[in-house]
């Protein structure tokens, strides 16, 4: 069947809408020859009348991959593969391997005793731990041990490794890269470490102590990199504040109590091309739909409830991953009249407002709810 170039014409002033007829369709074969074309054939589709994200909606269960991942253990080990890691695969986005977006992540599992090989790459990287004891990260020498919802960074460029100690138990955690977007501007650099470890350089958990104080940023320290210097966000002080704005606020109509996690030498975000937020719905709190420019991947970090995106209804539980496409309608919903629930979210939104991209709109139809589809 011959290709129409004409596909995407639209019938509205100032949109191409130029009909093929055999004069011109020789004459875009002749363009072809010198690797060109005529703008008017593809512009419609390339210059869209809003986002039209190639990303889906998707809910990964925890109970559902949890026993696949642990298998992973009893098939490969991590000398071998590099690092152990079921990824997520958007079926719009399988072409680039990420779960939304340019968003990469996967669950990485690793046992007691285990230590992955040390490596840095251009892609920049943070882990939110999902469950276990034991696990533990390094960072440019660096050590931080890790529990339960803590989120660690480790920022492009940086030597990084990851075990589990000795006397620890089976640990998953959950990855996230933009691996995707570095790739998309062909500029991913990977290096293996040539002692293939690192040596600890400073006292366990130095960055915590020094750069997580609230309020507070050490006299006589200077920190220039584009990234966080506070490594790790450990989840109860995430929590208490959460809670702490929860009792003074009615927080956003659309996200419930939400923080973001800063950088505390600029109160930017944590990193340059990702950032992250914990948010928090109260008992029995439905929040208005709203979309906006930019990629969101939730993690379930407390309690139990729905999503209900671009008009279908996603169930969640603790632990379980969802995603919502960059201009996609979303809103969220507690299931508990007693407890809170609380969604970690990596997103793009740095990118997005460093290039002037970002865009926001509420739904303004039967009080702020999506119709179910």
């Amino acid at each position: 069947m011959a290709r129409r170039h004409d596909a995407y014409n639209e019938d509205v002033a100032g949109r191409a809408n130029v009909e093929d007829t055999p004069e011109l369709v020789a004459y875009y074969k002749d363009l072809e020859r010198f690797e060109a074309g005529a703008l008017w054939t593809v512009a419609n589709k390339i210059e869209p009348w809003e986002p039209k994200s190639d990303s889906v909606p998707v809910l990964w269960r925890y109970d559902d991959l949890r026993e696949h991942v642990l298998r992973s253990v009893d098939l490969v080990t991590p000398e071998k593969a590099g690092r152990r890691v079921i990824y997520l695969n958007n079926p719009g986005r399988q072409d680039v391997a990420a779960a939304v977006g340019w968003i990469y992540a996967g669950l990485q599992v690793m046992h007691p005793g285990e230590r992955a090989s040390a490596h840095r790459h251009s892609a920049s990287a943070i882990r939110f731990i999902m469950e276990g004891a034991g696990a533990y990260t390094i960072v440019d020498g660096h050590k931080m041990t890790l529990g339960r919802n803590d989120f660690v960074l480790t920022p492009n460029g940086t030597w990084h490794e990851h075990a589990v100690a000795e006397d620890g138990s089976p640990c998953i955690w959950q990855d996230g890269l933009d691996i995707p977007l570095v790739n998309a501007l062909e500029a991913n650099f990977y290096e293996v470490h040539p002692d293939l470890q690192q040596a600890v350089a400073f006292e366990v958990n130095d960055m915590t102590k020094t750069w997580g104080n609230p309020g507070l940023t050490p006299a006589g320290e200077s920190w220039t990199k584009g990234y966080s210097p506070l490594f790790k966000y450990e989840w109860e002080p995430t929590y208490e504040a959460l809670s702490k704005r929860a009792a003074c606020t009615d927080g956003s109509p659309f996200d419930g109590v939400m923080m973001e996690y800063v950088n505390p030498a600029t109160n930017g975000p944590v990193m340059q091309t990702m950032g992250a937020s914990m948010q928090m719905l109260r008992p029995g709190e439905k929040t208005r739909a709203h979309r906006h420019t930019g990629s969101f991947l939730y993690h379930v970090a407390k309690g139990s409830g729905h999503s209900i995106i671009n008009g279908k209804r996603f169930d969640w539980t603790e632990r379980d991953i969802f995603c919502v496409p960059s201009w996609a309608w979303h809103e969220h919903a507690n299931a508990s009249d007693t407890e809170d629930a609380c969604l970690f979210c990596l997103n793009d939104l740095p990118v997005m407002r460093a290039l002037g991209l970002y865009r926001e709109q509420a739904f303004g139809e039967n009080g702020g709810h999506q119709p179910l589809g």
